[in-house]
């Protein structure tokens, strides 16, 4: 249960989303004059509150306000883009002018243009993603340091901290085209985290959580979060080395979202067209085991991945990205659908909630299956190659022995190939991690290779 209270926000945005139809409107009427054939514009405004506090003292305070437009225009198959941070008639018609401008210059390119007519939206849904927090300073001040002193409070071996930080923002965002697209929507995003040291006869770890949500309601309460960041960083003290070995190696949620991830960059266009990913090619082949489903699905009300359209003003929709562990397609803008002779999928930008379908086995159940391997809870380096999928990181978790944690462990590598990894993944977790665009349960993955001494 949450211990914060929303209000009306004290940090509205000086613009409605009136202002900004009216701004986009004029650049997209500047393009037309000018002689553009087509032309798209998004504006944003943004403001948000951060305070993070270490050691019971604020250290930091930050207010912000961002405001920008983007545009770009097309000469036929030449296009020229532009920006900037006044939003005053002039400047905005200066900009265009820029923008076409720089189109003369550039070469023809056949793909270039604005999506299909019929791929755009023409109706937006409420998507539930505005939530307004009326958090004052004082307020903000409170609950990280409320966070910070309740892990500080879990054990004497809690000895330093990184700080607590909570951070409250909205935006509202509106994009149009000469196609006749207009349309906006605003959104809130809510966060507190507490990163803490644990120290014990020399040995010093971290540990943090953290809670993200649209809706400050949701946030789960500052002691939790505290409490739950100090417990993590206790149970890594005494970590040891592992001896080099292959073992079965299981990904708690928050890193099993990173091995879906490179999963969609390899089934992005542009990855594909430029023939540089592992899974070139793969549509309609075997990446996961037959159990396994993934899909996208851009309209859950408050999900932090939610969107009623893409950055081109592209319809977002429902769809089963891993259906029976085959491929069923990629992930494309309109260019890079064009590039490749298919039809855009609505995800110029990114993805939108992807979802990795749970399994009936909890945490605890996996890691009793496993019986013996490595649970990993953090991950560093950057040790990914994104076409060759080999697979290499800097690695800490816990090992298991008998179905049961036996003892932290550090200063380790884990090793594979993605393709491999995807295809000897044995279980998803009922755990699944809400608090990103990518949800998943923890992912049991066979065998890797564990470098140690």
């Amino acid at each position: 249960m949450s211990n914060v209270q929303p209000r009306s926000s004290s940090l509205q945005p000086a613009h409605t989303q009136a202002d900004l139809e009216r701004l986009v409107t004029l650049a997209l009427e500047e393009a037309k004059r000018l002689g553009a054939s087509d032309a798209e514009v998004s504006v944003s405004v943004e403001t948000g509150l951060s305070v993070t506090a270490r050691l019971g003292e604020v250290e930091t305070l930050e207010y912000h306000r961002d405001r920008g437009m983007g545009l770009t225009v097309y000469r036929g198959k030449r296009k020229g883009s532009a920006s900037t941070a006044d939003l005053g008639e002039q400047a905005i018609r200066e900009t265009v002018a820029k923008a076409f401008s720089i189109a003369g210059f550039t070469a023809e390119d056949e793909h270039a243009g604005l999506p299909e007519p019929d791929t755009i939206a023409r109706e937006i849904p409420d998507l539930d993603l505005y939530h307004p927090w009326a958090l004052e300073p004082e307020q903000a001040r409170d609950l990280a340091i409320a966070c910070e002193a309740a892990a500080l409070a879990v054990d004497k071996r809690i000895g330093n901290s990184e700080g607590a930080t909570l951070s409250s923002h909205q935006g509202l965002r509106v994009f149009g085209n000469s196609l006749g697209f207009l349309g906006g929507y605003p959104s809130t995003l809510h966060s507190l985290s507490c990163v803490v040291v644990a120290q014990e006869n020399g040995d010093m770890q971290r540990d943090y959580w953290y809670s993200s949500v649209r809706d400050a309601g949701e946030l789960e309460a500052a002691e939790h979060i505290g409490r739950r960041a100090a417990e993590r960083a206790l149970r890594r003290l005494g970590a040891r080395k592992l001896a080099t070995q292959t073992a079965p190696v299981l990904f708690v949620p928050e890193l099993a979202r990173g091995l879906i991830g490179h999963f969609i960059g390899g089934i992005r266009g542009g990855s594909q067209y430029r023939r540089s990913s592992f899974l070139l090619d793969a549509a309609g082949s075997q990446v996961f085991p037959e159990w396994m489903q993934i899909s996208e699905r851009p309209h859950l009300r408050k999900a932090l991945g939610s969107a009623p359209f893409d950055s081109e003003g592209v319809a977002t929709r429902d769809r089963e990205i891993i259906d029976g562990g085959v491929l069923t397609g990629y992930v494309l803008s309109t260019y890079s659908a064009r590039k490749l002779g298919l039809q855009t999928t609505g995800n110029a930008g990114g993805v939108h909630n992807v979802i990795v379908a749970a399994g009936e086995d909890d945490f605890d159940a996996l890691v009793r299956r496993m019986d013996r391997g490595l649970v990993v809870t953090e991950l560093m380096g950057q040790g990914v190659n994104g076409v060759t999928g080999d697979y290499s990181r800097g690695a800490a978790g816990f090992w298991v022995e008998n179905g049961r944690i036996a003892y932290p462990v550090q200063e380790i590598t884990i090793a594979g190939n993605l393709k491999d990894m995807y295809r000897n993944i044995v279980a998803v977790g009922s755990d699944v991690d809400t608090r990103g665009n990518i949800r998943s349960g923890s992912i049991l993955i066979e065998a890797m290779t564990i470098a140690g001494e």
